[in-house]
């Protein structure tokens, strides 16, 4: 993550010291560097992409697809500007939208089936982007000559760029930028599959609408930026508005990293039915602190067990593959709540419960087992279940206790 910061830093000042050095000659330039031009356009390609990676992949490969003049041009355009690829991608976008329109007047139950779909749409393709689409944008990296035109030289001089004489082997910059592309693309992706898991753990309509209307809102801002850039002949406009957004997401990422996993998890659960082959282990089970404890952020996955002091212990691996490290949750009393999506583990202090794990769906009906590898004090309904269980209570039914 420091390399990537770093890296992340260089392409800002790179974008910012262009800028200044294009103002300077010439405060109203009828016709911008094209190197620097294209190095700004990929900045914010990438960024927009990976916001909404279906529709921009597709909507990017629909220009191409129309700017092109010959047959031979249109037979040259890469895999993503084929129609047999953005029509069928349009389609499946206009769907989408379709589904979004109607979905606010839809129960939860009936819209959040597709909110699932179109999540895991979004997971595919972005990771599909990640390693398809982006070296293929970001190559324009390696435009290799002082006036902006590709051809063999190897070297990428960045005289194009503001720098004077500034040059490095082109190579050196292609195994440089891509990969630095690629991981500015895979952190916005990040922050926007949050949204899409954020979507659909929401029970109501008009939230999913407020956060896709949100996530479209910003996509229109890196389009409107790069638009205004190029056609006011200062192109970094549109490239630091989009490194500002790189910024803020590499901020957060670990909180999006978090929350994507949590429902990449819960998505598998779901999609798999695995809670019909799935039965808890004697020692460890994996699944998500639900709460900030000891500066351990919430929606952590790790293995919960008992050490020999009879302590609760969540170890874990931040980021999923740093070294592990513990936590040991306070002690007292705790509880396994039955719910009807997930279930979750309580702990329960003077009649008041405070979920501690968010047990992901293959828990769904091994509740009692987990009570008893724990040694917890019971099993009790929570959530929709204990609404429902005190509705049947009204009526004579079975009485359940409730907190």
């Amino acid at each position: 993550m420091k390399v990537l910061r770093i890296s992340l830093a260089m392409l800002l000042a790179m974008v910012l010291f262009s800028s200044t050095a294009l103002a300077a000659s010439d405060p109203k330039p009828a016709d911008p560097n094209p190197a620097a031009k294209k190095v700004c356009e990929a900045i914010s390609t990438i960024t927009g992409v990976a916001i909404s990676p279906l529709m921009g992949v597709s909507g990017v490969g629909a220009w191409k697809y129309f700017h092109a003049r010959t047959p031979e041009e249109k037979a040259a355009l890469p895999w993503f500007a084929q129609p047999l690829f953005w029509v069928p991608a349009m389609l499946l976008v206009g769907a989408c939208f379709l589904k979004d329109t109607a979905g606010i007047a839809l129960p939860p139950g009936l819209k959040k089936p597709f909110d699932v779909m179109e999540t895991a749409e979004h997971k595919v393709s972005g990771l599909v982007a990640t390693g398809a689409f982006v070296p293929i944008v970001a190559s324009v990296f390696k435009v290799v000559n002082d006036t902006g035109a590709s051809g063999p030289s190897s070297e990428l001089h960045l005289s194009v760029l503001g720098f004077a004489t500034i040059s490095i082997p082109a190579l050196l910059g292609n195994a440089i930028m891509i990969p630095v592309a690629m991981a500015a693309f895979f952190i916005v992706f990040l922050a926007s599959n949050a949204i899409n898991i954020l979507i659909l753990i929401s029970p109501f309509g008009q939230v999913d609408a407020a956060l896709k209307a949100m996530r479209t809102a910003l996509i229109g801002t890196v389009i409107g930026s790069s638009v205004y850039g190029s056609w006011s002949g200062h192109p970094w406009i549109g490239a630091a508005w989009a490194l500002i957004i790189i910024l803020f997401s590499y901020l957060i990422a670990g909180w999006s990293f978090r929350l994507s996993h949590f429902g990449l998890v819960f998505l598998w659960d779901f999609f798999t039915g695995r809670k019909h082959r799935f039965q808890p282990d004697a020692r460890e089970n994996k699944l998500f602190l639900s709460r900030k404890i000891n500066k351990v952020p919430s929606r952590t996955y790790g293995k919960l067990s008992r050490n020999d002091k009879g302590e609760l212990v969540l170890t874990y691996r931040p980021w999923l593959v740093l070294p592990a490290r513990t936590l040991i949750l306070p002690p007292g009393k705790y509880e396994t709540g039955r719910g009807v999506f997930y279930s979750e583990i309580l702990h329960v202090e003077n009649d008041a419960a405070t979920t501690v794990i968010l047990l992901p769906p293959r828990y769904l009906g091994h509740e009692e087992a987990v009570t008893k590898i724990y040694n917890f004090a019971d099993t009790r309904d929570v959530g929709l279940r204990a609404m429902w269980a005190w509705f049947r209570s009204l009526f004579g039914g079975r009485q359940v206790a409730v907190s």
